[in-house]
This record gives structure tokens, sequence and C-alpha cells, in this order.
């Protein structure tokens, strides 16, 4: 029988009522409450479970809930008098930021009244509340009606955790879940200002100057700077995947992920998962992606053959990496070819960004691509001898594949932003000498992979002419026995064909000209055009690294 896994599902309720596959993460409680702390910010990528984890904890403190049957079978449970204390023994407040965005601050506004309404709205019987006065019951009904003006949605939290309180005589937790998603929007659509305002006045005064706080915890993708946020704070702490805590309490060990394929039944994939979503590594320990490995186990679980795919990337904000490499200024092409090579870069790293500032530096940039998942660190880490500085790689073949998705966008649109005229006109008129000269620069200036194999440069070559007004044909990927690239112009009746290859060094290019023009002519690539072109030109290009050499086809009669 197929295992149910909780693709979509974010509620650990559900999750639990619906018997669904949990990898066991209520040891996260007992740490929590170990140690104390009044404000807890923890920060991970995306798709690595934080949200299900702030839903584990909402059902095990809820004071509304009954969750002990949720809890049965799992580690928590076996420590009895932790549970006899904690679980379902406070009222919680879980708030989740994911949805708050708009293209203005007035916008997002109105998402955020909507949110504190529905908030309200989950606990209305404090409106009749007998422990609550009329002056409490009368700002209640306008928070959860939106009719609260933008002092009381501010203060919002803190009212709301202040009635609790006074309901129930017990300490509220907080709990808030990617608390910076509308600082995010905000930096991308040009209200940062405002946004910060709002979300400083908003989290500040609920977790700062709150005595009705038990504790809160919040998960984001990035930390803000306590200054920024929550200054004064004296019991706050941040966990990011820089630190020493909690490191196992979110995404997927070693351990956990052989157990999950041994359940249902493929522990022979183990190599397959290791090397398309493990590498990440949050303090030291080695973490999977849990969205990855549960979207393929449950592809393999519907066909045995399936192979791993690219499922983190479609989820995440992959334009992280575009804005990078397109970004004037910064010379960052050899890094990016030597992490796609497997090699690994030493760059300095900071855990503490501001969305406003991400832009501001190089080394804010590679923070922000280690922070949020797309590098991690290398086993060579522990050479560093300066803790500012970390050794960086790509994590697994999917990041990897989320890169070169990256680049080839940047490059085509680089192309589009070019004068590509003068180099159309020299193929077009024949003169090899100035086309590969023009080649090599444009080579020069662009990210390579694939370790300069000849698919790489195939593909190369029919994204210079992509988007100029030209039918082009690229045939070797479907290994018909046709030329690598056709170029045609129809409205002038003329075609260009191009076999491309790659050398094995410098010396070789001269002869692997030849051997195209050999191959044009052997398999008679020209006479594949169909009639009506007047012109037809053939050119062999081979290439070395960065190099580029060509040599013309000259019959120019395609019937010969």
């Amino acid at each position: 029988m197929a295992i149910k896994f909780p693709l979509g599902i974010d509620s650990f309720e559900e999750v639990r009522d619906g018997h669904y596959y949990y990898v066991d993460k209520t040891e996260f409680l007992k740490d929590l409450l170990g140690r104390q702390f009044k404000a807890t910010l923890i920060t991970r990528p995306r798709r690595f479970g934080k949200t299900l984890t702030m839903s584990m904890l909402q059902d095990f403190f809820d004071i509304n809930r009954k969750s002990a049957v949720h809890f049965a079978g799992l580690k928590i449970s076996e420590d009895a008098v932790l549970c006899d204390k904690w679980m379902n023994q406070r009222p919680v407040v879980f708030l989740t930021f994911k949805s708050v965005e708009g293209a203005s601050f007035k916008n997002a506004y109105e998402m955020f009244e909507i949110l504190i309404s529905e908030l309200y709205r989950k606990f209305s019987f404090l409106e009749k509340s007998k422990k609550l006065d009329e002056i409490d019951q009368e700002l209640f009904k306008r928070l959860k009606s939106r009719a609260g003006d933008f002092g009381e949605i501010k203060n919002s939290l803190y009212t709301l955790t202040r009635m609790l309180y006074t309901h129930y005589e017990k300490k509220v937790i907080l709990l808030f879940d990617e608390y910076d998603v509308p600082l995010a929007n905000a930096s991308e659509n040009h209200y940062y200002k405002e946004m910060m305002e709002l979300i400083r006045a908003l989290l500040g005064k609920a977790v700062k100057t709150n005595e009705y706080l038990e504790f809160a915890v919040m998960t984001g993708c990035l930390r803000i700077a306590k200054e920024s946020l929550f200054t004064g704070i004296n019991n706050f702490v941040t966990d990011s995947i820089i630190g020493d805590r909690f490191n196992e309490c979110i995404g997927f060990t070693d351990e956990e992920v052989e157990q999950l394929l041994k359940d249902a039944g493929f522990s022979e994939h183990m190599h397959e998962v290791k090397t398309w979503y493990d590498g990440y590594h949050f303090g030291d320990v080695n973490v999977y992606c849990p969205w990855d490995v549960l979207n393929y186990v449950s592809a393999l679980q519907e066909n045995p053959k399936s192979q791993p795919q690219n499922y983190w990337g479609s989820t995440s904000h992959n334009g992280i990496i575009y804005q990078f490499i397109s970004r004037e200024g910064l010379d960052v092409n050899s890094k990016f070819e030597k992490l796609l090579d497997g090699g690994c870069i030493t760059e300095e790293i900071t855990d503490e960004l501001t969305y406003d500032t991400i832009n501001s530096s190089e080394k804010n940039l590679w923070s922000l691509l280690y922070l949020t998942g797309y590098l991690t660190t290398a086993a060579e880490q522990s050479k560093v001898p300066n803790r500012n500085f970390a050794t960086l790689q790509i994590p697994n073949e999917e990041v990897k594949s989320i890169f070169k998705t990256a680049i080839v966008d940047w490059f085509q649109e680089s192309m589009q932003l070019m004068d590509r005229k003068p180099l159309f006109d020299a193929l077009w008129n024949g003169n090899t000498e100035t086309a590969a000269a023009i080649i090599s620069d444009i080579l020069f200036d662009t990210i390579s992979f694939h370790d300069y194999k000849e698919s790489y440069y195939h593909a190369f070559i029919a994204g210079i002419f992509s988007g100029a007004g030209y039918i082009v044909e690229s045939n070797r990927e479907e290994g018909n026995g046709r030329s690598d690239v056709v170029i045609k112009d129809r409205k002038n009746r003329r075609a260009i064909i191009i076999e491309v290859k790659h050398s094995d060094n410098e010396k070789r290019m001269a002869n692997d000209c030849e051997e195209a023009l050999r191959q044009i002519e052997q398999q008679k690539y020209r006479k594949s055009i169909e009639r009506g072109y007047k012109t037809v030109l053939a050119y062999g290009i081979a290439f070395y690294k960065k190099e580029c050499k060509m040599k013309r086809y000259q019959n120019r009669d395609k019937n010969k």
C-alpha cells in the first residue's frame, strides 16, 4: 500500500488526522522550552518545513485544543512531565504573513487589515467575554470588522495578547510564520520604509514590551537586524543556517531520509536522492530539502522509473540568481563558472541583512544566495580561519539546474539588448575572421557551464540568433542527421548552416573547423534546405574554452 505524503499540507493537525507520513520533529519542543528565550527567530530557506513546524507548536500548546492523540507515539510523548506542564496549557496566536503583498503600501496594508480581521474572528468568543470590559469589546469588534484605525492595527497583536491573558489568566504564546515576506515584497515594490514602520510597531510591541507574553517564535528566510526591528529586547536570539541551534529541527537528516525510503520501499534510490536533494549544511548538520524528497518519493510511487527533477525551483524566488548575474558593476562570471564546474569560492558572509540593503554590496548578494539555499558551505569550510568568511558551493544537482536555467534566461535577454548587426553582417558576408572575433567577445562575457562540452557551444550559437527575426532550427538533441544549427532568413531567401565542434586544445581548432566542413559536405546538409533559398552559407566552427575559430564552406551551390 502506497504511503500518503503531505504534499502541500502544512497543518500538523491535518497531517496527523489524515494519517500522512510524518518525520518526527517533536523533540524541537523540548529543545525550545529548555532554552527559555523570550523571542526566537529561526531563518531557513523556503520549502524546508518551517510552516509545518510552527503548526506543530500551535497544536501542542494551544489551550483550545485536545492534542494528545496527535502526539501519541511521537518522541515528545515520552516526556510525560513536559507534556503535562505544556500540552494545551497556553493561549496561542499563530499568524502567517505569506499572503501580505501588494504593488503599493495601500494594497499591502489592506491585506494586513484582512489578516488581522481573520485572526480576530478565530477568537470571536472574546467579544462576549465577561472578563473584558465594554471598551475592549468594542475595540475587538472594530478590529474584527476591519474598522480599526492605523494605530489600532499597529497595536492589534499586543491588544489580542492582553485580551487573551485577561480571559484565560495565562500568558500567551505568539507564533509568526514567514515574518519577512511583507518586507521582501515592500522592497521589491519600493515601499520598504512604510512597511518597516508597520512591522516594527506590530511585532515590536507584541514581543518587546508585552507583559502578557510567555514567549514568541518567528520564522522567515532572512534575519532582519534586531536593532532595526526589535530594539531593546534583551532575551532575543536568532538561529540562521550559520548558527548551532535547532539544526535538525527543520529539514531532513540522512537517517530520516534513509528511513523514509525504506518505509516506502525505495532504498535503492538513496544515491539519486542524495545527489539531487542533499548537500545543505545547517551548522554542522547535513540536511535535505523535505519538499524535494517527498515529491520525488511520491513520484516513484506513481512510476518506479521516475527520474529526479527540479521541485524546489518552481516554488522559490529564482529571480535572486538572475538579478545577481545581470547586475552591472559586478565581475562574478568566473566565480559562477567555478561553482557550476563543481568548485568552491570563499566569500565574506553575513546573516544579518535588511531587504533595503541586499543589493548594496557583493558580500550581501553572496550572503543572500547562501541564506536562501542556493549555496551552502563546503567541506573546505573548516580550513577558513576567519569566521566571517565561508567556502561556498552549489549544494546539489537540483540547484545546479536552477542556476543553469537562470543563466540561459540571462544570456537570452542579454542577446536581445545587444547590437548583433555587426555579427550578422559578418556572417551573411562570409567574413569569418570578424564573426569569430565577435563570437569570442560574447563568449568571454558569458557564464559558461557543462564544462565547455560541445552541447554547450551548440546551445550558445543557437542563443545568439534567437529573437533576432530569423528562423532558428537546432537539431543536436534530436540526433536526426542534420546540422547543429540552421538559420533561415525567409525575407531575403538566404540561410546559414553551422556545424559546431569542441576542440581539445587551441592547436586543434583549425583542424576541427575542417572536420566540421567535411561533415557538412559528406552528410549533404545543404541539400536539406528547402528550395527557394537563393543563398546558403555553411560554416564550421571550433571552440576551445572562450575562443572561437571559424571557416566557411566555399562552394555556394547547395545542389552540389
